[in-house]
C-alpha cells in the first residue's frame, strides 16, 4: 500500500528536508519514525527538498506500507514520535501509481517579509526588511515572471546541467498587512533557490534599487551570475503540493 502523507514544520533548527551525513535533515526524522512502527527501515519521498531553515505546511511525502496499519493511524503514531516542530497533518491511501515528486502538478509557496524589528520572533519566521517596499513597483516587475520561461538566472549554480531550467509560473500576489508584506508564488514546479531570489529581486524593486525592466533584462540573459539577490530562508513557507 502506497501512503500519502502532508507534514508541516518549522525548518529552523534542520539543515532542510533531505537526508544528509553531517547535518539533521527532516527527512532523517521520519524514516527514524517509521523504523520504530514497522521495526524495520522505511524510506520516504517527498514532492521535493526544502533548503536550511524553510518552513513547510503542505509538504507531502509517500512511503510503502504492508497494510497492516491504516493510513489514518499514522497521523497519531508519527506524531507520538516526531518532535513537536514536526507535524503530520493527514495520512491517506494513495493509489499504487502515486508518486510524491512526478505526480506533482503544481506547488505553491508563500515569502513573508516584515519591517517589524522588534518582533523577537521575526528572526526565525520571517524575513527582515530595513525600510518600506513600493507593492505597485513590485507587482509591475511580477508580470515579467509569470509564464514560461528559462530561469537559470534565478537559480542555484548547483543544479545538474542536465535538469530544465523551464519552468512555468501560473500566479504570483504581493499584499501589505500592517507591517508585513506576502509574497505568493504558484508554479508547476521551482528551481532551487527560485523563490529566494525572485522575492529578493522584487524586494530590490520595492527599495527601488533597481526598476521592474530590469527583472526582464535579468530573465533575458538566462545567466545564473546576473542576479545576486536571494532572501533569506526562514521567510519562506511551502504551503501546497498539487497533484
Amino acid at each position: 500500500m502506497i501512503v500519502k502523507c502532508t507534514v508541516a514544520y518549522d525548518g529552523w533548527a534542520y539543515a532542510g528536508w533531505q537526508k544528509q551525513e553531517n547535518a539533521l535533515g527532516i527527512q532523517e526524522i521520519i524514516e527514524s519514525a517509521l523504523e520504530k512502527i514497522h521495526k524495520k527501515p522505511t524510506s520516504i519521498v517527498a514532492s521535493g527538498r526544502t533548503d536550511a531553515k524553510v518552513h513547510a505546511l503542505g509538504q507531502v511525502f509517500h512511503f510503502e506500507s504492508d497494510g497492516k496499519i491504516q493510513p489514518i493511524s499514522y497521523v497519531r503514531a508519527l506524531n507520538s514520535l516526531l518532535p513537536l516542530d514536526i507535524r503530520i497533518q493527514k495520512a491517506e491511501k494513495a493509489e499504487d501509481d502515486f508518486h510524491a515528486r512526478f505526480s506533482c502538478r503544481s506547488k505553491r509557496y508563500l515569502y513573508i517579509a516584515t519591517r517589524n524589528q522588534k518582533d523577537p520572533f521575526a528572526c526565525r519566521t520571517k524575513g527582515i526588511l530595513y525600510q518600506d517596499l513600493n507593492v505597485e513597483q513590485m507587482l509591475d516587475a511580477c508580470q515579467f515572471l509569470i509564464g514560461t520561461h528559462d530561469f537559470t538566472t534565478f537559480s542555484s549554480s548547483r543544479i545538474d546541467p542536465r535538469k530544465s531550467r523551464i519552468k512555468t509560473i501560473k500566479m504570483i500576489s504581493i499584499e501589505k498587512r500592517g507591517q508585513d508584506y506576502y509574497f505568493s508564488f504558484e508554479g508547476n514546479g521551482f528551481l532551487r533557490y527560485q523563490v529566494r531570489m525572485m522575492t529578493g529581486t522584487l524586494i530590490e524593486v520595492g527599495k527601488q534599487t533597481i526598476a521592474p525592466l530590469d527583472v526582464q533584462k535579468m530573465l533575458d540573459l538566462k545567466d545564473k551570475e546576473a542576479c545576486r539577490y536571494n532572501a533569506s530562508p526562514q521567510g519562506l513557507y511551502l504551503m501546497e503540493v498539487c497533484y
